[in-house]
C-alpha cells in the first residue's frame, strides 16, 4: 500500500520542515502539505527553504494546497471567496511552480465557506472561475486540482461527493478534465455520505484519496470506519494514487497501525 503522510497534521510535535525527514524515518516515502506559507506569495527564501527539506529528506511530494487562508481560525479556502480572490489568484504561478519543480501533481483548492457579503450564486459562478484558472495553472505538468468536501465547518457549501461532483461537471463544462473529486474518507462519512456507493460510482475518477477514523479524526483502526474496505473497493475499481494519512494522533503512536496492517496480509 502506498501511503503519503500528511505533515500539516501529523507529526506536529516537530517543527514543520523537519517534518519530512520524520516521515521519512518512520518508513514513508511520500508527504503532502497544506499551504505552507502565512501568505499567497511568499519570499524566493521561504519557498527554497521549503522545497529543499523535501527533497533533502528523500521524499516524493505527492499534494500540496493551495492557500487556504487562516486554518485555525475558521477558513477553508479562498476559491469562492470574492474579497479575496485575487489572492487566490496570486498564488496559483508559486503553487504550480513549486509542483512543477518537486514532481507533485495533486494540489486541493479549498471552495471557501459561504460570506455575508455576497449571495451563493456570485461565489459559486467564482468558483468556477477560479478552478478553471487553476486547472489551466498546473495543467502543463500533468497537475490535477482537487475539490473537497469538508465536515466540521457550516458555512463550507461542500458537504458531500455529490456537492463537490457538480461543481467539478460546470468546470468540465468548459473543457477541462484535470479537476477531481479529493475523497475523504473521514469527511464524507461524518457528514453523513454514503462512502461506499460513492466508492462504487466515481472510484475511477477520485483524483486522491485521504483517511482517518471516526469518531474522533484519530489513526485507523480508533474509529468505526471500514476503511480498509473503503480502500481495496477503491483499487480494484481503478483508483491507483496514494492513500494519504490526515489523522490526529500524537507522534509516538502515530503510525503503529501501518505494521499491524501489514502483518495481517
Amino acid at each position: 500500500m502506498t501511503y503519503t503522510v500528511n505533515c500539516s497534521i501529523l507529526l506536529t510535535e516537530l517543527p514543520l520542515l523537519e517534518r519530512p525527514a520524520a516521515a521519512k524515518k518512520a518508513g514513508f516515502d511520500n508527504v503532502e502539505f497544506w499551504w505552507p506559507f502565512e501568505t499567497s506569495t511568499p519570499t524566493e527564501a521561504d519557498v527554497a527553504e521549503f522545497e529543499k527539506a523535501i527533497t533533502d529528506a528523500g521524499v516524493q511530494l505527492t499534494g500540496l494546497n493551495f492557500n487556504a487562508g487562516n486554518m485555525p481560525g475558521g477558513d477553508r479556502g479562498l476559491v469562492s471567496w470574492p474579497a479575496r480572490s485575487d489572492e487566490f489568484r496570486a498564488n496559483l504561478p508559486v503553487v504550480a511552480a513549486i509542483g512543477e519543480r518537486l514532481g507533485c501533481k495533486g494540489f486541493n483548492a479549498l471552495y471557501g465557506n459561504r460570506t455575508e457579503d455576497s449571495t451563493p450564486e456570485e461565489q459559486d459562478a467564482l468558483a468556477v472561475e477560479n478552478l478553471i484558472l487553476a486547472a489551466r495553472a498546473v495543467a502543463p505538468f500533468g497537475g490535477v486540482v482537487l475539490l473537497e468536501p469538508v465536515s466540521g465547518t457550516e458555512a463550507y457549501p461542500l458537504k458531500t461527493a455529490a456537492d463537490a461532483l457538480a461543481v467539478i461537471d460546470k468546470v468540465k463544462a468548459q473543457g477541462l478534465d484535470n479537476v477531481k473529486l479529493l475523497a475523504d474518507f473521514y469527511h464524507l462519512a461524518v457528514n453523513g455520505d454514503d462512502v461506499g456507493a460513492v466508492v462504487t460510482n466515481h472510484a475511477a475518477d477520485f483524483g486522491h484519496i485521504q483517511i482517518a477514523d471516526a469518531p474522533g479524526r484519530g489513526e485507523p483502526g480508533s474509529g468505526e470506519l471500514p476503511l480498509n474496505e473503503w480502500i481495496e473497493k477503491s483499487r480494484s475499481l481503478g483508483y491507483n494514487g496514494p492513500i494519504g494519512l490526515e489523522y490526529k494522533t500524537p507522534q509516538e503512536r502515530a503510525f503503529g497501525w501501518v505494521e499491524t496492517a501489514e502483518a495481517a496480509k
